[in-house]
């Protein structure tokens, strides 16, 4: 099985590296998933392992094809030097160290008490007993054995903490799921110069976890109801009350406003190259995800998302002070073919975010779909000399320890 999936993993997402792919080959993922059975450790889907009080996905084991990219994209050799933050089941950390062998060093900090345990215990039990788990802040790194040469983050970051710039090495590399407002790409950033600015260098699409601790993102969660939550990737839009659950789940509940187009796109266009031009254009943007566990019966309120699997739905929208207005997806009767995109309006003001969202998803499409071809981000971090140069084709995120350049060539 174990053969099978990473035959599997590395054919269809086009896994460049040898090393990644013979790390894949012989580590045994199921050892780092006691509790499932085998056939279920060696599926190419991610595994959540612990929940917080509200039912929300705090960590999980990722799926092993993301795992596979974001090593890819980490160029890893022997004797390298690796910073892990986020540990995980410790599956990650055991593929970097068989992979940088007997020379190198892999240490993988954890903010949780409990997920560094089970890591710590998962690595001895696989044979990979000299990968050092540390319980801290991630965002602290773990300067005891710098420097590195390569640093990965297992947890979707919004920004880049300093420690992490701190701790890298000449020619390192640091790999992020770095949240662009709401939507999530994997990043290899490299230096750019002597003035402290980092490039990227490649991109995937990705999903994962968000950090908790210090370098916690602005977003904010709203739970609307079971396993339906909204994202606000900033936070309240400033100067907005908090977000009233109760009123917003009413709202939801009421009737509704439709606005068509004329756009066809497949979902993955949808999820990271509509979520990207909104994400650079408006500041109202949202995210609605309806987590639905085995057991769970009806089609609920996003029935009709773009983006759904037995397990869950998720599609993006607008959100302001009149109401909400998201994204649907209408697929043709026989399934097959793109989906035709509209939008669908809640609130006293349904018909402007409708009109607003079906105008934002008509530009795209006029634009050609953009999505992450071409896309670039340089990162600034505020304790260097460089500094960005606002242009009017230039989204700038402003975070805590980085100012990021987001911008298509």
């Amino acid at each position: 099985m174990r053969e099978r999936l990473a035959t599997r993993v590395v054919t269809a997402n086009r896994i460049g590296s040898e090393r990644v792919a013979a790390a894949l080959h012989a580590v045994p993922r199921h050892l780092f998933l006691p509790g499932l059975q085998p056939e279920a450790a060696y599926r190419d889907e991610a595994i959540v392992t612990r929940r917080n009080e509200a039912g929300q996905p705090i960590s999980s084991s990722s799926q092993p094809a993301i795992m596979a990219i974001m090593l890819d994209q980490l160029d890893l050799a022997p004797g390298h030097r690796v910073l892990e933050v986020g540990a995980g089941t410790g599956y990650n950390a055991a593929l970097i160290s068989h992979i940088v062998g007997p020379s190198g060093e892999v240490t993988s900090v954890d903010i949780d008490p409990e997920l560094v345990a089970t890591a710590r215990e998962h690595l001895a039990s696989a044979g990979f007993g000299n990968v050092t788990v540390a319980c801290a802040d991630g965002a602290a790194g773990d300067p005891d054995h710098a420097p590195y040469d390569r640093v990965i983050a297992t947890v979707g970051v919004s920004d880049l903490a300093p420690a992490w710039f701190e701790q890298a090495g000449l020619g390192a590399r640091i790999v992020v799921p770095l949240d662009v407002r709401g939507t999530q790409v994997s990043v290899a950033f490299e230096r750019a110069g002597p003035g402290g600015r980092w490039t990227s260098r490649s991109f995937a699409p990705c999903g994962f976890m968000r950090m908790r601790g210090s370098l916690a993102g602005p977003e904010r969660f709203v739970m609307l109801a079971s396993g339906l939550s909204l994202l606000l990737p900033d936070g309240p839009l400033p100067g907005a009350p908090e977000v009233d659950a109760e009123a917003l789940a009413a709202v939801l509940a009421g009737p509704s406003v439709r606005h068509p187009t004329d756009v066809r796109a497949a979902a993955a266009e949808v999820f990271w190259g509509l979520g990207l031009w909104l994400a650079a254009r408006e500041p109202r943007s949202c995210w609605l995800n309806d987590d639905r566990p085995s057991g769970r019966r009806g089609a609920g309120l996003l029935a009709g998302a773009p983006m759904r699997s037995p397990q869950w739905r998720a599609t993006l929208g607008l959100f302001d002070a009149g109401g909400l207005a998201f994204l649907t997806g209408a697929a043709a009767p026989d399934r097959s073919g793109p989906l035709r995109l509209g939008a669908k309006g809640f609130g006293p003001g349904a018909a402007r975010l409708a009109a607003g969202l079906a105008a934002h998803v008509q530009a795209w499409g006029e634009a050609g779909l953009p999505s992450l071809a071409g896309l670039h981000i340089d990162a600034y971090p505020r304790s260097g000399a460089d500094e960005p140069r606002p242009a009017a084709d230039v989204m700038m995120m402003e975070r805590p320890a980085t100012r990021f350049a987001v911008y298509h060539d």
